[in-house]
């Protein structure tokens, strides 16, 4: 690949600063998706204690979900270490440093329908800053129609949404997550799926090697709806940058990093670091 000082340009940063995401194209080589492929493969045989079925439709149709398996699965290991996805992220974000924060796998059977509600991501994290993103990586074709969806600058929004609470859709304890509205001083949030019309929803066709990069406070959701003969799997990666520091939420935290990260010293406040969330690219200083 080109040097991605290069590969990233002036117009994919002002992108994702202004709509709060970006769909980069045959950014990730075929060999990075082979691998991950096999990866997955072996994750979804043999899920983590994380894993689980977010939902199974009357036909059978499965969607499931795994997430902090990057040091037990060499493949995602690689990847996260090795891969330009963390350097793709930094410069994206135009931020100094990167440190990563955790790997989420997605697969949907042949034909599923089922949509992942609308939502945001930091707001249920462990950390809390805006120098976040999520990096969403088909490894199989991808229509429009069942990709994930972007609702355009709603990263920017300075309102705080009580979000949807994963639980009560999954019927899984440890996807709780509930905010008392009220007693936070919180909107409820915005029913785009009910009024599309009103707001601009972003998505693309994507293939294998494409990855959309979109800002952790973006508001998303989707990546159901496929056609008969599709399934969909989705590695996905989420990277920390300048301002981002730890923050442990009452309303609760999916996935829920708290005691991991107390027990490698980590306080509400402190910057991210260490062996479980490395520092992975550095913006190298410009010559005087």
């Amino acid at each position: 690949m080109s040097n991605l000082a290069d590969v990233i340009t002036h117009q994919h940063i002002f992108d994702f600063a202004t709509d709060g995401v970006v769909c980069l194209r045959q950014v990730i080589n075929p060999d990075w998706i082979e691998a991950l492929t096999a990866g997955l493969a072996r994750n979804v045989a043999d899920p983590s204690p994380r894993g689980r079925v977010w939902n199974t439709d009357e036909h059978g149709r499965v969607t499931f979900y795994d997430s902090q398996v990057w040091q037990e699965i060499p493949e995602y290991r690689d990847f996260v270490e090795n891969s330009p996805m963390a350097e793709l992220a930094g410069r994206v974000m135009n931020v100094e440093a990167v440190n990563f924060f955790f790997d989420a796998i997605f697969t949907r059977s042949t034909g599923s329908q089922f949509r992942t509600p609308f939502h945001q991501d930091e707001p249920y994290w462990s950390v809390e800053g805006f120098d976040t993103c999520s990096a969403w990586m088909p490894l199989v074709p991808v229509a429009k129609r069942s990709a994930l969806e972007f609702v355009r600058g709603s990263h920017a929004w300075d309102v705080r949404y009580a979000q949807t609470n994963f639980g009560a859709l999954t019927g899984d304890e440890r996807d709780q997550v509930v905010y008392d509205q009220v007693e936070d001083n919180l909107e409820p949030f915005p029913d785009i799926e009910g009024n599309r019309e009103q707001y601009e929803i972003l998505s693309w066709d994507m293939e294998p090697g494409d990855v959309a990069i979109f800002n952790a406070r973006m508001i998303h959701g989707g990546s159901g709806l496929l056609h008969p003969d599709r399934d969909l799997k989705v590695f996905n990666t989420q990277w920390l940058g300048d301002d981002v520091r730890v923050m442990f939420r009452p309303e609760g935290m999916d996935p829920d990093h708290s005691q991991v990260m107390t027990e490698h010293g980590l306080a509400p406040g402190d910057r991210v670091g260490g062996p479980l969330y490395p520092e992975l690219w550095r913006r190298e200083p410009v010559a005087v």
